[in-house]
């Protein structure tokens, strides 16, 4: 039987990734930027849908790549509803939840809407795979301590479930037999723990807790967070600027650059050595009370992401952890190909494809 041949879109902020798979060989990759005055046009992020499936469809066509020999199109997941982690199939639900926005309007909720668009043309099936919103905590897991507040799953799902099946394989497993702690650090930072299959613990890595990082503030003192709010100073709007995007690095030295950040360090920047050491500091921190939640019962720690290239940031978070289990290195993040694997689960016949209700 001949491969599968996917296409696998992942819409951001101001562009458009498309990527032809043959199987699970990447044959063709191309980045479609967006000026911002054309989705400036758009009232709402979801609304670009048609927009980017035209321009994905003329790029296709101007490469001569023919979409009747497509077999599935596989798309990032948006903000959805919580869902447990896998494949799922876009149905109807799926798309009026995105088109509505149910958890918070994003260019990633145009993934599954031209997925299922360009599916339906072709005859074809349209998957997402592992969005955000996957939620997957033991009961234990969401207590804040606050009856009014949940804890939340929102997390790098996607690239956390990839390298934790990755990571298992390595270890002769498979991901439904393995614990391991996955860490993936990037703009934001996420330290997941991963039990036979499922995350039961992680940190909000979009606007709550964890360590802080290159864009994010992470767990902060939260009655001197409380005093800051009421003070006067600061309007709603600066506060979520302060915990995100405007917060961590950004907000201790000015830039979310983190190898002009690391050039600083070698040169003996003291003021930007601590801060460099106080990322790797509090992720072995939250990397130990993972491990605590899977019994000290850890097959591995799998650190992944942009920041797991620096190995200087490497070294400083091995040097706090690896007493606790054998750390493993996937630098970078390859989100087409986590897509491209789980569609392909499902073709196969490895996995079912989940129904989204």
């Amino acid at each position: 039987m001949s491969k599968p041949h996917l296409l696998v879109v992942n819409p951001g902020s101001t562009s458009t990734k498309i990527s032809i798979f043959i199987g699970e060989d990447e044959i063709f990759t191309v980045n479609i930027e967006h000026k911002v005055e054309e989705l400036s046009r758009f009232n709402k992020a979801s609304d670009q849908d048609l927009y980017r499936m035209e321009l994905i469809l003329a790029c296709l066509k101007e490469k001569k790549i023919s979409a009747a020999g497509i077999k599935a199109i596989v798309a990032r997941g948006g903000l959805l509803k919580p869902i447990e982690g896998g494949t799922y199939r876009v149905n109807q639900q799926m798309v009026a939840d995105l088109r509505q926005g149910v958890q918070g309007d994003h260019p990633s909720n145009c993934g599954g809407l031209i997925a299922y668009s360009i599916a339906k043309n072709l005859g074809c099936e349209a998957f997402i795979v592992d969005p955000v919103v996957v939620d997957e905590l033991q009961d234990l897991a969401r207590l804040s301590g606050m009856p009014l507040i949940k804890r939340r799953s929102i997390f790098h799902a996607l690239n956390q479930k990839a390298v934790a099946r990755q990571a298992a394989r390595s270890l002769s497993k498979t991901y439904r037999e393995a614990n391991l702690v996955v860490v993936h650090l990037g703009g934001g930072i996420t330290v997941g723990a991963h039990h036979k299959g499922r995350v039961i613990d992680v940190n909000n890595g979009l606007d709550g807790d964890g360590p802080f990082s290159p864009e994010r503030s992470g767990g902060v003192p939260v009655g001197d967070l409380v005093k800051t709010c009421f003070s006067g100073e600061y309007t709603y709007a600066d506060m979520k600027k302060l915990i995100k995007g405007h917060g961590g690095v950004v907000a201790y030295l000015g830039t979310n650059n983190m190898k002009l950040v690391e050039e600083e360090v070698k040169k003996g920047n003291q003021e930007y050595q601590l801060i460099f050491e106080g990322i790797a500091y509090q992720v072995a921190k939250e990397i130990g009370a993972c491990s605590t939640v899977l019994m000290g019962q850890v097959d591995a720690i799998c650190l992944t992401g942009g920041l797991a290239h620096s190995e200087m940031m490497i070294n400083l978070i091995k040097d706090r952890v690896k007493w606790i289990a054998p750390v493993l290195i996937y630098p970078g993040e390859e989100e087409m190909k986590a897509l491209a694997l789980g569609a392909l689960r499902v073709l196969k016949g490895e996995e079912e494809a989940l129904e989204y209700v």
